[in-house]
C-alpha cells in the first residue's frame, strides 16, 4: 500500500516512483516470455506494420515496442493483476479498473530511439482526466544513460496541442512552443520498480546510447466509470482486461 506521503507526492507532482514492487523472479519470468513473444512476432510482422513496431534507421531488425501484452500474454496479465499493484492503483484512481491498453518498450542498446514530450490523455481522450493512470514497470534498470523517463516539475491541468511528424502517427508530441517551457527532470527506476503517472503529466524519454537494454512495460488503467470519448488514435475495447 502507498503511504499518505506517497499519495500526496503523486497528486502534487503528477508522478510517483516506487521501488521493489516485483521480485527478480517475476521480472525474469516476464523477460523470458518477452523473448519468446518477440521472436514469434517478428517472424510474422507484415511489411506495412514495420514502421510502427521497429526501430528506425537500424541496420538490424530490432523491435521498438509490442502492443497489448496484458491481453495476449499470461505473464503480463498476472503482473497487471498483482494484488500489491492493484491496491496502489485503487489508491490513486479508485476501484473498478481495467487495463484498456498496454505496451512493452524495448529501447535496445545503442539504438533505442527517444520519445518526445507528450501527455497520455491526449492519446486517450477520456471523459474524466483523473480516471486514467499509467503504470510504467522497469524490466531493466532505467537510468539517465539508457533512456529513463523524464517528467515536468508539476502536473498539467490542461492538455496541450500535439502533432506527429509526417508518416509517424504514433509519435504524437506536444507542440514545440509549449514543450520548450516545460522543465523536465529524470526519474530513474530500478529493475522491478514502478513509475506511476497521471494522464495529464508531460513526460518523455531520451535515446538509449548505452550498452544496456532499457525494457519496460506500460499498463494504462482506466476507471470503468469513464470512457474514451476523443482518442487521438484508435483503441479497440475488445483488448481491455478488467482487473477489479
Amino acid at each position: 500500500m502507498l503511504t499518505e506521503d506517497q499519495i500526496r507526492t503523486f497528486h502534487q507532482t503528477g508522478h510517483l516512483t516506487v521501488a521493489d514492487v516485483f521480485t527478480a523472479y517475476e521480472i525474469d519470468e516476464a523477460l523470458d516470455d518477452l523473448s519468446l513473444w518477440s521472436e514469434e512476432f517478428l517472424s510474422s510482422l507484415p511489411e506495412a506494420q514495420r514502421a510502427w513496431f521497429l526501430e528506425a534507421g537500424c541496420e538490424k531488425t530490432l523491435l521498438r515496442k509490442l502492443d497489448h501484452p496484458v491481453h495476449y500474454r499470461d505473464v503480463f496479465r498476472q503482473m497487471a493483476s498483482h494484488p500489491n499493484l492493484v491496491s496502489m492503483v485503487h489508491q490513486l484512481i479508485g476501484t473498478g479498473v481495467s487495463v484498456f491498453f498496454s505496451q512493452v518498450f524495448m529501447k535496445p542498446p545503442e539504438v533505442g530511439g527517444p520519445k518526445p514530450v507528450h501527455q497520455d490523455n491526449f492519446y486517450f481522450g477520456p471523459d474524466d482526466f483523473d480516471a486514467t493512470l499509467t503504470v510504467w514497470i522497469a524490466l531493466d534498470d532505467a537510468t539517465v544513460d539508457n533512456g529513463c523517463l523524464f517528467y515536468s516539475d508539476a502536473p498539467a491541468h490542461d492538455i496541450f496541442p500535439h502533432e506527429a511528424p509526417p508518416g509517424e502517427p504514433f509519435n504524437l508530441q506536444i507542440l514545440s512552443e509549449h514543450a520548450r517551457h516545460l522543465r523536465m527532470r529524470p526519474a530513474p527506476v530500478p529493475r522491478g520498480g514502478i513509475s506511476f503517472h497521471h494522464g495529464n503529466t508531460p513526460h518523455q524519454s531520451s535515446a538509449n546510447r548505452s550498452e544496456h537494454a532499457r525494457r519496460a512495460a506500460a499498463f494504462h488503467y482506466l476507471r470503468q466509470s469513464a470512457r474514451l470519448v476523443s482518442p487521438a488514435l484508435p483503441y479497440d475495447a475488445s483488448f481491455a482486461v478488467a482487473i477489479g
